[in-house]
């Protein structure tokens, strides 16, 4: 749909113009930090394109949120403010809307899950909100936050599905046409749709033929489900480790913008996820959330070649213990780690053969378990449980290899045992 200077909604007829972006961009200006396109020569090797990537991660509050938050709170009434504002998150938007009050002087709200990690609470806290704990889920956090918007009078700022907020988010879209007007594609996480929807209006505007395509966890697709049914669709349940986009039903004006502007929506898998993780952290040195790959772990899944692909990295807000989870799954995943079994004779030196095949191939062991309960012949073999550090696909091909010419068959664990 060609919008040049402005995206008409026929939905409810209002129009979004690139004058109105561009105020925005004016108003955020000296309130965001600069997050200029990294050009990336391992995922461009990895996919056949010429891939940036857009580090949102480095943002204030660690995550694209304040954007939105700050155009929509700073377009706010006096008496708006001066009432104050709920919102109800778990994560991202409410450290958005904390720090964005905070600095136009408004008393804010937070309600969050109980759950909620203290690190969050306390991160959100420190922006100057008060902060409510309420209900198991999201859900229930968001109905406590209607339930006090009605009570006390306080404006309610919507996650994602508000249009200042979206044109806000759109902001990234004009950063990304203005540093690289020959963009072909951008590819942005998706989860309510208020990235992807301002991502789509703000670089369309601009130039109407770039492609904008969202990317969705394969547990968590509400927007694909909804498009492809041609309605808005409510998922039954969601189940990814990107937490951050696991929505099950998307918003009615982001799902407005996204019917007519974004071009695709891919689905990428929680072992994709861990894998664009590792290379992003090991070769760029920059720490993304799951949900803020999302866009990396896309790039294997085009179908094109030799174009100029920007990936959002949407937030970089994830715990310490998490991060180490991804990233020995990341190095499983790209074969750096090696976990097999293999049946051994249970009598002396046997273990010494393995560890010299290994020593010979130099794989560096981890773990072994020697295990004599696992084995189908209690009384003759054990099983080896082996995790060993390589080079990558190549090298383990040759360890392989070594252990069938000294006539030993091992399997691989795709699905890594406890010891990996």
């Amino acid at each position: 749909m060609p919008v040049n200077t402005f995206f008409k909604n026929p939905n409810n007829g209002i129009d979004i113009s690139l004058e109105q972006m561009r105020r925005a961009q004016e108003r955020l200006s000296a309130v965001i930090t600069d997050t200029r396109l990294i050009e990336s020569p391992i995922f461009s090797s990895e996919c056949g394109n010429r891939v940036f990537i857009k580090p949102e991660n480095l943002q204030k509050t660690g995550a694209f949120k304040l954007r939105g938050a700050y155009n929509a709170i700073s377009q706010l009434s006096d008496k708006e403010k001066k009432m104050g504002l709920v919102a109800s998150s778990a994560g991202n938007h409410a450290q958005g809307v904390a720090l964005a009050s905070s600095m136009l002087g408004v008393k804010s709200t937070i309600v969050m899950p109980t759950s909620t990690p203290l690190i969050k609470v306390e991160s959100t806290r420190s922006f100057g909100a008060n902060i409510v704990l309420y209900g198991d889920c999201y859900d229930d956090s968001y109905k406590e936050a209607r339930r006090l918007e009605a009570e006390q009078g306080y404006k309610f700022i919507h996650p994602f599905d508000d249009w200042d907020i979206i044109i806000g988010q759109g902001t990234i879209g004009l950063e990304i046409m203005d540093e690289l007007k020959d963009a072909d594609i951008i590819l942005v996480p998706v989860g309510g749709g208020g990235l992807v929807s301002g991502v789509a209006l703000g670089a369309k505007l601009i130039n109407p033929s770039v492609k904008v395509i969202g990317v969705e966890p394969e547990g968590a697709a509400s927007m694909k489900a909804s498009l492809e049914k041609g309605s808005i669709a409510t998922l039954e349940s969601v189940s990814t480790i990107a937490d951050g986009v696991a929505v099950k039903t998307p918003g009615e004006l982001t799902y407005s913008v996204c019917k007519h502007l974004v071009d695709d929506i891919i689905t990428v898998s929680d072992f994709d996820l861990m894998e664009s993780f590792l290379l992003l952290l090991e070769k760029h040195k920059l720490v993304a959330e799951n949900s803020g790959i999302l866009p990396l772990a896309a790039l294997k899944k085009l179908r094109v070649k030799d174009k100029k692909v920007v990936c959002v990295i949407s937030g970089g807000n994830i715990d310490v213990m998490a991060a180490s989870s991804m990233i020995n799954r990341g190095l499983v995943s790209r074969s750096r780690i090696f976990c097999f079994s293999l049946d051994l004779f249970d009598k002396p030196g046997e273990l010494l053969k393995i560890s010299e095949i290994l020593a010979n191939e130099r794989a560096n062991i981890i773990q072994l378990e020697h295990n004599k309960f696992k084995s189908y012949d209690k009384l003759m073999q054990v099983t080896l449980e082996a995790t060993v550090e390589t080079n990558g696909r190549a090298h383990v091909e040759m360890i392989k290899a070594a252990f069938e010419k000294h006539g030993y068959r091992i399997t691989e664990n795709i699905v890594p045992h406890k010891s990996c």
